[in-house]
């Protein structure tokens, strides 16, 4: 059974300038939640801790006891380089990986499952297009697809409905909120508040400090956009780490 993901006092420095200081507060086991604040307020960074891909400077993040191959994270999408000579059919294979290995036999039924999984982003027939050929929109569903085939517990996604038309954006949504309704736990760092309002029950508001967090109607108030704002202006650009219960 999946537990909650907690953060306890987390700091995420880059250089010793935190990213992301003394946070606290868990997803529940289940959840749908919004990751949302300025720019440069920690939350592509606080995804990439999740995910153990980022070292903690201070505090622990507990996982609910689930192994890497249970967590899957989808990044931004300027990260996908769209030159490389793959198929859209080998890059949804590659969410197999985790389970079967870099040197794992894929087999018919994992092949079934990425072709499953095209159709049900609405990709179908693209097996064999070259990822270069695809547009911004098209690239994005693969990537949802390679998502979909890794079957994890905890989902991650970095701003995944960036310069997307309103029809993908939600088709996407609707994926997330399936992901939901099947008790597995989704964070995803999003920046269209009134998409956040209308469609993710709960809310990390975060500007390198922790906002508020909980429910969204109760995290996405005026008066928390404007606390926001302000810590976001304040933060000295070259601030170091202060450490818990003493100056760094």
């Amino acid at each position: 059974m999946t537990r909650d993901i907690a953060c306890r006092d987390v700091t995420i420095a880059y250089d010793r300038h935190p990213a992301v200081h003394h946070l606290t507060g868990s997803f529940k086991a289940g959840s749908l939640t919004a990751v949302v604040g300025p720019n440069g307020a920690g939350k592509s960074s606080l995804l990439k801790a999740i995910a153990g891909m980022l070292p903690l400077a201070e505090g622990s993040i507990e996982r609910g006891g689930l192994r890497q191959n249970a967590i899957a994270y989808l990044p931004q999408q300027a990260s996908l380089d769209r030159g490389f000579p793959i198929s859209v059919l080998e890059l949804v294979l590659l969410g197999h990986w985790q389970r079967a290995g870099a040197f794992g036999r894929i087999g018919k039924r994992d092949i079934a499952n990425a072709r499953e999984a095209l159709a049900a982003v609405g990709l179908e027939g693209f097996e064999q297009r070259s990822l270069g050929t695809l547009s911004g929109g098209q690239a994005q569903r693969a990537l949802f697809a390679r998502v979909l085939v890794q079957d994890a517990q905890l989902i991650l996604l970095d701003e995944p409905f960036n310069a997307l038309d309103a029809r993908t954006v939600n088709d996407l949504v609707l994926l997330l909120q399936r992901w939901h309704g099947e008790a597995r736990t989704v964070v995803a760092v999003l920046h269209d508040v009134e998409l956040v309002r209308s469609r993710f029950p709960d809310v990390l508001f975060l500007a390198r400090e922790p906002v508020a967090w909980g429910r969204t109607e109760d995290v996405l108030t005026a008066e928390n956009q404007l606390r926001a704002r302000r810590m976001a202006e304040s933060w000295p650009e070259h601030a170091a780490i202060c450490h818990t219960g003493k100056a760094a």
